[in-house]
C-alpha cells in the first residue's frame, strides 16, 4: 500500500468578511504569511513581480507567503479573506515553486468554507486596520497566535481542514505548476531539506556537494536542473525568506537576524537582501508599523 503524507500544516491568523473602498491602496507588501480572498462583489487588482491580477466577483485568489504585491481598490470591493501561516516538516513550502498569484473560480462549498470559518472563529478578524503598516506587528501575531492555542480540539481540527479544502482549489494542473519530485533525485530533495533546516550554517556549494557525494559541478548542474536555480541563489532566496519572516515577527536586530540566516557581517546581509527585494532591510522594516515593539 502506498501511503501519501502532507508534510505541510495550516494554522489560522485571520479571517474576515469586510467591504472596501478606495482606501485599500498598499504597496510593496510582503508577508510571511498565505493569503485567499473571496471576491464576492465590487472590483480590485493584486499585482505582483509578473503581472497584474484583476479581483472578480466570484473567484477565489491566493497570495504565497513572501510573494511582494501591491494590493488596490480603485472603488468598492468586498471580500472573505483569511490569513493563515504554513508550517512543514522539511522547511520546504507546498508552494515553493509557485509563489505566484492565483485565481480560480469560486464554488458553492468555498462560500460555505468562509462562512464555516467565521462562524466557528468568531473575532479573528484584523480588527485594528487593512493597513499592513499597522497589523503586521510581532505583538499581533502572538495575539492571534495564542487564541489557536485557546481553541478547542474540535474547533482548532476543523479550521485546518477548511484551510487544508480552501488551498486545495489551487493545486490543479491549470495553476499548480508543481514540480513532480518523484523525478527528482533522492539526493537533491535531501540537500533541499539541509538547506532549509540549516539556513544559520555554513552552506558553501563544495559543502552542499559532499553532502551529497558529488562532484561540485556535477551537483550544481543537478541542482539547477531539478530546481531551476544554482544552488548559491537557492540559498540566498531561502535566507532572505527566513529574514523577512524574522523581521516581521521577533525583535531581532539586523546584525542578529544578518547572523541567524547565515550571513557573516549585516552588511553582505543588506547587499543580498536588497538584491532579492528589490528593497533594504530597513525599507522594508518600515513596512510595519514599528510603534509598540
Amino acid at each position: 500500500m502506498i501511503k501519501r503524507v502532507l508534510k505541510q500544516t495550516f494554522t489560522l491568523l485571520n479571517v474576515d468578511y469586510v467591504k472596501l473602498d478606495s482606501g485599500w491602496n498598499y504597496r510593496n507588501v510582503i508577508s510571511p504569511y498565505f493569503r485567499i480572498y473571496y471576491i464576492d462583489a465590487g472590483a480590485g487588482e493584486i499585482w505582483d513581480a509578473s503581472a497584474k491580477v484583476r479581483l472578480e466577483s466570484g473567484f477565489l485568489y491566493i497570495i504565497p507567503s513572501f510573494t511582494l504585491c501591491n494590493l488596490i481598490c480603485p472603488d468598492y470591493l468586498s471580500q472573505y479573506f483569511v490569513q493563515f501561516f504554513e508550517e512543514s516538516s522539511d522547511g520546504i513550502s507546498l508552494f515553493e515553486n509557485n509563489r505566484v498569484i492565483m485565481k480560480v473560480k469560486a464554488t458553492e462549498m468555498d462560500i460555505l468554507n468562509f462562512r464555516r470559518l467565521l462562524e466557528i472563529n468568531p473575532g479573528r478578524g484584523i480588527n485594528r486596520s487593512d493597513n499592513p503598516k499597522v497589523y503586521e506587528k510581532n505583538i499581533f501575531y502572538k495575539e492571534y497566535q495564542e487564541l489557536n492555542n485557546r481553541q478547542s480540539l474540535s474547533t482548532f481540527t476543523e479550521t485546518h481542514g477548511i484551510l487544508l479544502q480552501l488551498v486545495s482549489r489551487f493545486l490543479t494542473q491549470q495553476t499548480f505548476k508543481h514540480r513532480d519530485t518523484g523525478h527528482v533525485p533522492v539526493k537533491i530533495l535531501n540537500i533541499i531539506s539541509y538547506i532549509q533546516l540549516n539556513l544559520n550554517r555554513d552552506l558553501s556549494v563544495t559543502l552542499l556537494a559532499e553532502k551529497a557525494n558529488l562532484h561540485t559541478d556535477y551537483f550544481s548542474r543537478l541542482f539547477q536542473q531539478h530546481t531551476g536555480e544554482r544552488p548559491v541563489k537557492y540559498v540566498h532566496e531561502k535566507r532572505i525568506e527566513r529574514a523577512q519572516y524574522l523581521m516581521l515577527t521577533t525583535r531581532m536586530t539586523f546584525t542578529e537576524i544578518a547572523a541567524q540566516t547565515g550571513f557573516d557581517n549585516v552588511f553582505y546581509f543588506s547587499k543580498i537582501f536588497k538584491k532579492i527585494t528589490g528593497v533594504s532591510p530597513g525599507a522594508y522594516k518600515k513596512q510595519m508599523n514599528t510603534i509598540g515593539f
